[in-house]
């Protein structure tokens, strides 16, 4: 790590400085984490206080603050400035490995693309095919007949089924399971047995997937993930799926078998997709939605059962009024209670005259 004056951050993100000052900068954090020598970054006039407040002494911004008690670098791209600064002051880390590793298991007719690098306890099985340039982190175990693309990360303990296909560019986060048996069986005499799951899962290119995540393997064919999609951690994907392209799943969904989505679809937060349910293109899927039917191209639905999102939100402001409204209907109840005794009272005065 070395020190850089303010006026050098500048020209290393191509800003403009703001500001006398031209302090002596050693770390960058956000502004919640800023402490002395830091630099941080404001993307609102409204955390100039915050900013105020902290110990940082300059900040990264997107416009100048006439009001900023402290320098600026004003950049138009906030954020990739901010990596950039990031990126000097905390060089990445690379665990200290080359090559194939003396304890990694490889089997004779496994073939390794040049640059290639295997960790330390990693197994790679019969048939195994990587391509160049990948990491193959500690840990990993690719099993016969699976293979991956060139500059494709595998971090610790990911396990490839047999037959899996990965895709150029990939990366697999820790505990990654791809290839498990689908959840299939059928009853017999009383016993669940079973069913065949004899496909596998393909991945491809520029797929990211996070730690935790499994997909199995398809019953018969593949499981599919589309090129360029995004999965967030501990998410689960049924056997014979088929993910689009560009698709974001955010973490905690469950994905039923045979389901289908189409291309930049969005999967919010812990949405359960039914068995056999297709997603058209560009549909977004609000959090904790339980979706039973086919959403169709671009639509918006929330809930469980998911409906559209204007109708979901019709719903959720009336049952935040049931209270009122229980209280409303017992109200009703005593008054033709009351009416009710008052008519019979009437018609028991006529009968006795």
């Amino acid at each position: 790590m070395s020190e850089l004056r303010l006026s050098e951050i500048a020209a290393m993100v191509g800003g403009v400085r703001h500001g006398e000052e031209n302090p002596v900068i050693s770390e960058a954090l956000p502004l919640q984490d800023a402490t002395r020598a830091c630099i941080t970054l404001v993307d609102h006039e409204k955390h100039l206080d915050r900013l105020h407040d902290s110990a940082a002494v300059a900040a990264i911004a997107s416009q100048a603050y006439s009001s900023s008690r402290k320098p600026l670098v004003v950049v138009e791209d906030l954020h990739a400035a901010f990596v950039k600064i990031i990126l000097h002051f905390r060089q990445p880390r690379q665990d200290e490995f080359d090559g194939v590793a003396p304890t990694a298991v490889v089997h004779p007719t496994a073939t390794i693309g040049e640059g290639t690098v295997v960790g330390p306890g990693t197994t790679i099985g019969a048939d195994v095919r990587i391509g160049s340039r990948c990491v193959i982190h500690p840990g990993c175990h690719l099993q016969v007949g699976s293979c991956i693309g060139d500059d494709t990360i595998l971090f610790p303990n990911v396990t490839l089924y047999a037959e899996t296909k990965v895709g150029s560019r990939v990366i697999l986060h820790s505990g990654v399971v791809l290839g498990a048996h689908g959840f299939g069986f059928r009853q017999h005499n009383g016993v669940h047995q079973p069913t065949p799951q004899l496909g596998w899962v393909e991945i491809e290119d520029d797929v990211e997937i996070g730690a935790g995540t499994t997909i199995d393997r398809g019953t018969y064919g593949p499981t599919r993930i589309g090129a360029g999609t995004k999965i967030d951690n501990l998410v689960q994907i049924g056997h014979n799926c088929s993910i689009g392209r560009h698709n974001l799943i955010c973490s905690h969904v469950g994905i039923a078998g045979s389901c289908r989505t189409g291309d930049y679809v969005v999967l919010a937060g812990q949405v359960g997709l039914a068995d056999h349910v297709t997603i058209h293109d560009r549909a977004v899927i609000g959090a904790r939605s339980g979706v039973m039917r086919d959403v169709g191209p671009g639509e918006v639905v929330l809930g469980a059962p998911a409906l559209p999102i204007k109708q979901a939100m019709q719903v959720n402001a009336l049952v935040a009024k049931l209270p009122e409204l229980r209280r409303h209907v017992r109200e009703l109840d005593r008054r033709q209670s009351l009416i009710e005794q008052a008519l019979h009272g009437q018609n028991a005065a006529r009968d006795a005259a």
